[in-house]
């Protein structure tokens, strides 16, 4: 049925232009030689173990190529991983590995986000994790994007443990020129929404502001309003990291549990 299909629209092409066997040949023949198959790679554990290839990954995806570089067999990557942008992970990737990565092969744990974009695309929302966690969320389409490291600084005192905290946690998520969110913006509008967007780093912290969010409707120290979705990037309990012994790093799962466990 889709050779019949094929043959019938070149014909039809050369009723409006000319066409020679030979191009007609090399449609038939790329039709055949397409793979009826792709392939999905998870990341860590599976191709690296950090930024470190795991065994032969680099000449297998390389094996996924023409001679002159054309691709091959069809494959994505996807992971729960996250908290960088796509176009930056297919960039990372494609250095590590040696094969040209777009950004639409890296399907991530926060990908689905795109989908809700429109939803809230000029609504204050505050994206938590690590990483790039609201610039993710920025080029996604949500214009009024703001890291929960950002939307703490914004509040004296709305993290009480902070006096204590001999570390720093330092903010890898500086607001792009075009990203136009102020402090006044931040702390007279009502948060729409909060994302988890990665694993969160200082989980006190941000167990203490997500609260604050939801439970005065989206902003801290004023009268109460409607609570604002909170959405999570996946529920994963652990994942593979450069330590090799069991078990692996904690992830979001044991933060979602204790995070439910107080609202």
């Amino acid at each position: 049925m889709v050779l019949r299909t094929i043959t019938k629209r070149l014909i039809s092409q050369t009723r409006s232009r000319k066409l020679t066997v030979s191009s007609i040949s090399r449609s038939l023949s790329q039709l055949h030689s397409r793979p009826s198959f792709g392939i999905a790679f998870d990341i860590d554990g599976v191709l690296l173990l950090g930024s470190t290839p795991i065994g032969g990954s680099q000449k297998a995806l390389a094996k996924l190529y023409e001679d002159n570089g054309a691709l091959k067999v069809p494959y994505v990557f996807l992971t729960n991983g996250g908290g960088v942008t796509e176009s930056k992970r297919a960039s990372d990737l494609s250095s590590i590995l040696g094969v040209d990565i777009l950004p639409s092969q890296v399907i991530q744990g926060h990908s689905p986000f795109k989908k809700l974009a429109k939803r809230f695309e000029n609504d204050l929302v505050v994206a938590a994790g690590k990483g790039e966690p609201a610039e993710v969320m920025y080029e996604y389409g949500f214009k009024s994007a703001v890291s929960i490291d950002e939307y703490a600084s914004c509040f004296d005192n709305i993290d009480p443990l902070a006096p204590y905290k001999i570390w720093g946690v330092r903010q890898t998520d500086p607001k792009p020129a075009s990203r136009k969110v102020s402090k006044g913006d931040i702390m007279s509008q009502r948060v729409k929404a909060a994302f988890i967007v990665s694993d969160p780093v200082d989980w006190s912290r941000d167990i203490q502001v997500l609260c604050d969010i939801l439970r005065t409707g989206g902003l801290p120290g004023r009268e109460v309003g409607k609570q604002p979705p909170l959405y999570f990037a996946n529920d994963d309990l652990e994942y593979q990291s450069v330590l090799v012994w069991e078990p692996s790093e904690l992830l979001w799962s044991p933060f979602t549990i204790e995070y439910t466990q107080l609202v």
